[in-house]
């Protein structure tokens, strides 16, 4: 009995374990991208009463357009094509092909994918094609660790859409991977985290954002459509979670471990693994007894 129970321990202890160590995701090396919070490849184009937190920027198109009535807060800088964005530019596709690449990435939505009243865990999640944040919806990010989304073509973030950070989510630790363009809906949709887009991204009118928008990683047509919008770029790199091509501490379990499933839902897959997992070694343990009574 004392094996068996001994073996049971152990097989929960390994299912423990298991959503600690694997799917985690890591943060993008974004070097000099870090500063920004609107970043393009063929240019900026703004209409309304827009407010930027963070630097500006746009190369190998030089073109800003509607900034009139764009406001830089303190301590952001209006770079154009100089050389901080140019350098800014390259450090931007590191950053990309830092997500991109980013395994094991389980294929999480079908085509297209529904981000629709979702509540997530800090992971890796994979979209083929596109993904899709209907109109009114809210997607929940909880936990606080890294979240990256891969999408494989366009990204949708509709109207009055809210993307919700709890339990200690924060928007430094969000990232999107959109292979081509990502539309943001018009107010009061709020979008949280870092989006790298291999073209262009689109915010419609008064939407807010905690984050980059980061254009053209891919395709020098790639430019940046603002609206009279609120972008406020979050934090340097989350401290305290790993990233991309850095040591981790030693003895400490990255902070964004878990497992990336919708915690509503999805089929209890560790649950069941559990209970097998329990049962064999419960059943391992009577053989061996009976083994035993056999040769005594």
């Amino acid at each position: 009995m004392r094996r068996s129970i001994i073996a049971v321990s152990l097989a929960a202890l390994m299912l423990l374990i298991w959503p600690a160590t694997a799917l985690a995701a890591l943060q993008p090396r974004l070097g000099t991208a870090t500063s920004f919070a609107v970043l393009a490849a063929a240019g900026i184009t703004n209409s309304g009463a827009t407010t930027i937190t963070g630097d500006v920027g746009t190369f190998p198109t030089t073109t800003e357009t509607g900034f009139a009535s764009v406001t830089i807060t303190p301590g952001g800088t209006n770079h154009m094509g100089d050389a901080v964005t140019q350098g800014a530019k390259v450090d931007e596709v590191t950053a990309y092909n830092d997500l991109a690449g980013q395994t094991p990435c389980p294929i999480f939505g079908t085509n297209p994918g529904s981000l629709d009243g979702r509540t997530l865990v800090p992971g890796c999640y994979k979209f083929s094609s596109t993904a899709i944040l209907n109109v009114g919806q809210t997607l929940t990010l909880s936990g606080f660790g890294v979240y990256v989304f891969q999408v494989g073509s366009a990204l949708t973030i509709g109207d009055g859409t809210t993307v919700s950070l709890i339990n200690g989510a924060v928007a430094c630790g969000v990232y999107w991977q959109v292979a081509t363009d990502a539309t943001i809906g018009l107010a009061p949709a709020n979008f949280q985290g870092t989006l790298v887009a291999g073209r262009s991204i689109s915010v419609n009118t008064n939407a807010v954002w905690t984050g980059r928008a980061l254009a053209g990683a891919l395709d020098v047509s790639g430019a940046v459509t603002l609206l009279g919008n609120t972008i406020t770029r979050p934090a340097a790199l989350c401290a305290g979670l790993p990233t991309t091509g850095a040591s981790p501490s030693p003895g400490v379990l990255p902070g964004n471990t878990g497992v990336p499933l919708d915690l509503r839902g999805e089929f209890p897959w560790l649950l069941l693994i559990g209970v097998g997992a329990g049962l064999g070694a419960t059943a391992m343990g009577i053989s061996r007894r009976r083994r035993r009574r056999r040769n005594a």
